[in-house]
């Protein structure tokens, strides 16, 4: 049921933040003087549609039986597949000359309209962010963004669950239920806080601060040395902790935006670099080259996840874990969509914008063959892989 219910958000979350980048496109495409065809909501097949009358301004609804007729006016269309959403212009290709057509438009407004949809997705990851920021913000990446003034945390101690036999937290006698509040002059406030401090610490005697019972005790506890597991020897819980702003809230919705955009390029970043070496390595005669690149072609593998991995597996955790971490997963994918159009491939916005960029730069024009055929060779590429990506979801999700 939860897997269920999972999906059902996941596929109405993309399908709002793909149709908010291309209301972006369809706002910036009307206010430069282009005309859209038709705005739909999903894919088709098509479920209903209304026409806009471009003399009376109003909205009728079009028969079914005039759905494959051309119309005069501005068509907005529902339709089957949840899958997103589409804004149609008027003469789509670079070379189009003719009047209120994207291809009559000059290079600043063809600028504007493709990266408008960009902008709107990163609009609506700052507007989700403010709004966490004032109804309680989770934390999931080590030195989030907050304006420490104005910023309340509602932190519940990390508690002991359990204490394994002869390790160094039974000799000091933590016990099961005991709080974890510093560890030295350390402020705790995850699990990850406690690791961290002990591996940075491994071998050493510590003072861990504990709230047992309601009273305040101080516990040394000599760790592990780094050859010796566990360094510790406890299993933890925390209640998922939440920052709260007021003021300031809109700042941080800008701030984390900021933060989590240049996070998803470095991870890009990353991600193609442990492809092409992964990939170059294993033509190596050299026995651990080939294995290094095998690893990093497993990295690689674990770091992408489409849209079965999205909805299959992480809307379903998210979501059983509430409503505002599922918030905090729409912000990131609208990130993710705004950073994905941003490169260059000519499917994609930034691709298309580079490639009207290059073509206008040699003063040579981009027809409409050349156009379609370099787009069409890069959304090949980009369904390998989509395909790819697939197998490795539906891999994981068994």
């Amino acid at each position: 049921m939860d897997i269920f219910v999972g999906v059902i958000v996941g596929l109405l979350v993309l399908m709002l933040l793909v149709t908010a980048h291309e209301f972006g496109h369809f706002i910036a495409a009307r206010r430069n003087g282009v005309n859209v065809l038709e705005f739909g909501i999903c894919f088709p097949p098509r479920l209903a549609a209304w026409v806009r009358d471009p003399k009376t301004k109003k909205w009728h609804r079009l028969p079914k039986s005039e759905w494959k007729k051309p119309q005069k006016g501005l068509i907005f269309s529902l339709n089957l597949l949840p899958v997103g959403g589409f804004c149609q212009m008027d003469g789509e290709s670079a070379s189009d000359t003719r009047d209120h057509t994207f291809g009559k438009a000059s290079f600043w407004k063809k600028t504007k309209i493709l990266f408008a949809g960009v902008a709107m997705n990163w609009l609506a990851s700052i507007l989700i962010l403010t709004i966490l920021a004032w109804t309680g913000m989770p934390t999931f990446i080590e030195n989030q963004f907050t304006i420490e003034p104005d910023t309340r945390r509602d932190n519940e101690p990390v508690m002991i669950e359990s204490v394994l036999d002869d390790s160094p937290a039974a000799k000091a006698e933590l016990k099961s239920g005991d709080k974890i509040l510093k560890i030295g002059e350390t402020t705790i406030i995850t699990p990850t806080d406690v690791n961290t401090f002990n591996q940075a610490h491994a071998g050493e005697e510590v003072t861990y601060t504990i709230d047992r019972n309601g009273e305040k005790l101080d516990i040394k506890v000599a760790l592990n040395s780094s050859e010796n597991t566990p360094l510790l020897g406890v299993s933890m819980s925390a209640k998922q902790s939440l920052s709260y702003s007021s003021w300031s809230a809109p700042l941080v919705g800008v701030g984390l935006t900021v933060q989590l955009t240049g996070e998803t390029f470095k991870g890009v970043g990353q991600l193609i670099g442990n492809l092409f070496s992964g990939v170059f390595s294993q033509f190596s005669f050299n026995d651990a080259d080939r294995e290094a690149g095998r690893a990093a072609l497993s990295d690689a593998s674990d770091q992408v996840s489409g849209p079965v991995g999205i909805i299959g597996q992480i809307f379903p955790t998210f979501t059983s874990a509430g409503a505002t971490n599922v918030a905090f997963l729409a912000a990131l994918i609208s990130i993710s969509l705004a950073c994905m159009n941003v490169i260059p491939i000519p499917a994609l916005d930034g691709g298309r914008w580079l490639l009207i960029a290059i073509f206008k730069l040699r003063k040579k024009e981009l027809t409409k063959e050349t156009e379609e055929k370099i787009v069409a060779r890069a959304f090949l590429f980009l369904l390998i892989l989509f395909v790819l990506i697939t197998v490795l979801d539906i891999k994981r999700f068994f």
